[in-house]
């Protein structure tokens, strides 16, 4: 028997969880109850669908890199444990039964816990994942691959996909060999209604931007067809097979476009034209983008079927509650409405289960990010990093270009002057001066990129510069907000350019310096560009030190993706800073910071406020 009591509790704390305020309170108070019989006689049922996405190996509310609970402006919370209480108190309100449980990838990379157990305490037979053990706990009915599945190679992928109790899902991820699909494309789960049996089918799909980024992990083992292209074949299998209702997790954004430009056929996301051009399709679970989508309706254009699509954030932040409402007539069930609205994970604690299942193996990460392994001169911050030289920047940039110099020192790339790119992959980077731990260096460069090295000319550093300063958005005052001069729009970006594609182009052997005038058009602001006090050579070579994700297309950056490649020892760019620290005991400013790019407007230095 349910305790009224119990009942109450759990619908107070959902409603308090409910991101969007009255409107979504009244949308959760006023959900129909499972199996409620309308005055038409037909029986109905309301299935729900909970999802998260993009969790990024984040379990606990814990900040490695600062070595605190996580905090951000808006008060958020993140990591399954936090998401599981708002899914197993969904599941007691609404029947366990009655509710399935999905996430659309995205999944063992992100966080030193992932990285632990990958490189440092790799799982195997005896070593489980975190994200295994968590998701277990959690009791998710199968999982989306996310591009980030990839990022730590096949091996350990299949190693985690065989610690888990539910199906990884991919359906648009073929042996490169023999054509058959490499993952498992779909999962039918039955669902026992009043009215007989529902079979709802699982379907994942995962951007085909992952030949691009992992390309080095993936080519000639795996290809990655189109979502929608694959989806006009998987959707009629799976209706055939059985299934009363297809429900998507789609790894590929909501807004339509591709960072990496027209390198692949297929675009990066693709959800929204997944829902319009493929008939059958019930919900889509979106991720990917990290963006927050209670409800969005799109307009299947064979059909005129509005198809449910939503996105809840990120790293557990929110989770996705989708209603289908259905009925049955004739022995054919038919999804009357269908509505979702998302929780949000900072009005719950964190779920006991999935923190026991983690704990151990969050301990052993703690104890490793903070070793101490050498010191920093001075303050390393990406405050301001998006619009004025940064000495944290310029330390990414010396470690990487110093690495290439040693690796070609021997062969014939040995006499090229060396350049390095990098990005600030967020604002929040503080490395305090004094002595630097594991986790100092992890802040200071997040992703788990490795480093190569490609020869490239002056005229496509130029391009390059060029391509990279369409970040800025135009101004033509001397002094502007930083919300009025970065992220600009573009085709490839329209919701705005992130910071990770605004490239610094640092040179090791000789100052290259220049300036960004946004008074100019895009194409034409990159002003007195020099190399080493002299006007840049446009035929002048050089070695150029870059990461796999830009190298590979990321970004859509000009000439790189097909430029020659002098090196490529695949070691993670991260480890190459830690390497270099525990090699040398410091982080010297001294040694590698430059001043070498502003901004101006009109040729006159732009002040940028925060």
């Amino acid at each position: 028997m349910t305790d009224p009591k119990s009942s109450l509790s759990r619908r107070a704390m959902l409603t308090a969880a409910l991101v969007g305020g009255s409107a979504a309170a009244g949308a959760l108070a006023g959900a129909p109850a499972v199996h409620a019989a309308p005055a038409s006689g037909r029986k109905r049922f309301t299935l729900t669908v909970l999802g998260t996405t993009d969790l990024h190996n984040n379990v606990f509310n814990w900040d490695y890199f600062k070595n605190v609970p996580y905090a951000d402006k808006a008060g958020n919370k993140i990591g399954i444990a936090q998401a599981a209480t708002l899914i197993k108190a969904m599941r007691a309100e609404r029947g366990a039964a009655n509710t399935i449980t999905i996430d659309a990838g995205d999944t063992i990379q992100g966080t030193p816990l992932a990285y632990y157990f990958a490189k440092i305490n790799p799982i195997s037979a005896s070593v489980k994942h975190p994200m295994a053990l968590a998701m277990n706990a959690v009791g998710y009915d199968a999982v989306g691959l996310g591009n980030h599945e990839f990022n730590y190679g096949i091996p350990l992928l299949r190693t985690w996909e065989s610690q888990l109790d539910f199906p990884l899902l991919g359906a648009n991820v073929h042996d490169s060999v023999t054509g058959q699909r490499a993952f498992t494309p779909y999962v039918l789960k039955r669902v026992k209604t009043d009215n007989g049996w529902l079979t709802v089918g699982l379907v994942g799909f995962v951007t085909p931007g992952c030949a691009l980024w992992d390309r080095d992990n993936v080519q000639g083992k795996l290809d990655f067809n189109g979502i929608v292209e694959e989806a006009k074949t998987v959707i009629p299998e799976m209706k055939a097979a059985g299934a009363d209702v297809v429900i998507v997790t789609s790894h590929s954004g909501a807004t339509p476009g591709s960072s990496y430009g027209d390198a692949l056929p297929f675009p990066e996301n693709a959800s929204t034209q997944l829902a319009e051009e493929v008939p059958g399709i019930d919900a889509i679970l979106v991720g990917h983008a990290h963006l927050e989508i209670p409800e969005r309706f799109v307009t299947n254009k064979a059909t005129g079927k509005q198809v449910l699509l939503t996105e809840p954030l990120k790293w557990g932040m929110r989770v996705s509650v989708m209603d289908l409402e259905l009925a049955k007539d004739k022995g054919q069930w038919t999804v009357t409405a269908a509505h979702s609205l998302l929780l949000d994970a900072k009005t719950v604690d964190a779920d006991p289960a999935v923190v026991r299942a983690v704990q151990s193996g969050h301990e052993a990460t703690v104890k490793y990010v903070n070793q101490v392994i050498g010191t920093s001169t001075a303050a390393l911050t990406t405050a301001t990093a998006c619009w004025e030289d940064s000495a944290a920047i310029d330390a990414i940039n010396f470690v990487q270009a110093s690495t290439i110099k040693a690796e070609l020192s021997n062969g014939p790339a040995a006499g090229l002057p060396v350049l390095s790119i990098a990005a600030a992959f967020s604002r929040s980077v503080d490395v305090k001066a004094g002595p630097l731990t594991i986790r100092d260096v992890a802040g200071l460069y997040i992703f788990d990129n490795t480093l190569l090295s490609i020869k490239v000319t002056g005229a496509q550093v130029k391009a390059y510069l060029e391509w990279s300063a369409q970040y800025f958005k135009p101004v033509f005052s001397t002094t502007a907000r930083a919300a009025d001069v970065t992220n600009a729009a573009t085709a490839m970006a329209p919701g705005g350019t992130p910071d990770y594609n605004y490239d610094v182009v640092y040179g090791l052997d000789a100052p290259l310096d220049y300036e960004i005038d946004l008074a100019k058009p895009v194409g034409e602001r990159i002003t007195g560009l020099t190399y080493g006090s002299a006007a840049l050579r446009m035929d002048q070579e050089f070695a150029l030190a870059i990461n796999n994700y830009r190298q590979s297309g990321g970004g859509s950056f000009p000439a790189v993706k097909t430029a020659p490649v002098l090196s490529n020892s695949q070691q993670e760019i991260r480890q190459r800073i830690i390497d270099y620290v525990v090699a040398h005991g410091t982080l010297d400013v001294a040694v590698f910071s430059q001043d070498n790019w502003r901004l101006t407007v009109n040729g006159e230095a732009l002040t940028v406020t925060p």
